[in-house]
């Protein structure tokens, strides 16, 4: 076996073994509790009393909104390499990098032409 994927496996084995360690010490170390106050399961708002119900719906623009924000937080994951390594990747990189980019504009644009991003 090539020693870099034995190194791979041994840290994974240990990870693995360090991850059960510490769900076994903290089920063993748990502090019980006794009984359990009909508070025990109330919603927490920082110390006040609850007021209403803890499940309250969203209007479907915040998600539209967040999932626009998580599209454009994974193109920065794959610029972000791609702008360290460009001077040794070429031409054909940046070719590449320029249609993945049109691409998630195009679809931006998609977005606000409409109205995806009005808060109305």
């Amino acid at each position: 076996m090539d020693p870099n994927w034995l190194a791979a496996l041994v840290f994974l084995g240990l990870a693995a073994i360090l991850a059960a360690g510490q769900l076994v010490a903290a089920r063993i170390l748990a502090v019980k509790a006794k009984d359990n106050p009909p508070t025990k399961f109330d919603t927490y708002e920082c110390g006040e009393e609850p007021d209403g119900i803890a499940w309250v719906r969203f209007h479907p623009r915040y998600y539209v909104i967040a999932l626009i924000f998580v599209l454009f937080d994974v193109e920065t994951v794959f610029l972000l390499p791609w702008a360290i390594n460009i001077d040794t990747l070429g031409t054909f990189a940046i070719v590449e990098m320029v249609v993945f980019v049109t691409i998630l504009m195009l679809g931006w644009a998609y977005a606000w032409r409409k109205g995806a991003l009005e808060w109305q």
